[in-house]
């Protein structure tokens, strides 16, 4: 199986029982494929970067789940048909490597503010 990401817009003036409808009908086409939902994230509503549907806002959700390509067509082909759906993508993230964790670098302690020398462009700068 593989590693999918769904993130899909829907008009930002729906009811709950509108979205919840729309949530619900795209975890079924998951596990009537066999697939896994790993995750579903309500981003809330946010500002397009252009008008959709005169829309210029829309409320964001994140779906992660595992499946194959057959799960992939049917849950675009409901979203695609749905009218509360304004836009919608999914990639494949099977292949990307995992993200390594944040390094924090830290300064040796000889390092103080009177160590460090100001550069010409600097100090003509702070002038």
């Amino acid at each position: 199986m593989r590693k999918y990401e769904t993130i899909f817009i829907l008009q930002p003036e729906l009811s709950e029982d509108d979205i919840k409808s729309v949530t619900t009908k795209a975890q079924d086409v998951i596990s009537s494929y066999k697939g896994e939902c790993l995750r579903m994230d309500d981003w809330g509503i946010r500002k397009l970067a252009y008008p959709i549907k005169k829309s210029a806002r829309g409320r964001y959700y994140y779906l992660r789940f595992d499946g194959d390509s057959a799960l992939i067509a049917e849950l675009e082909r409901r979203l695609r048909l749905d009218d509360k759906v304004l836009r919608y993508q999914s990639v494949n993230i099977t292949d990307l490597p995992e993200r390594a964790p944040e390094k924090k670098v830290e300064l040796p302690d000889a390092v103080t503010e009177e160590t460090v020398e100001e550069t010409p462009a600097a100090e003509e700068a702070a002038e």
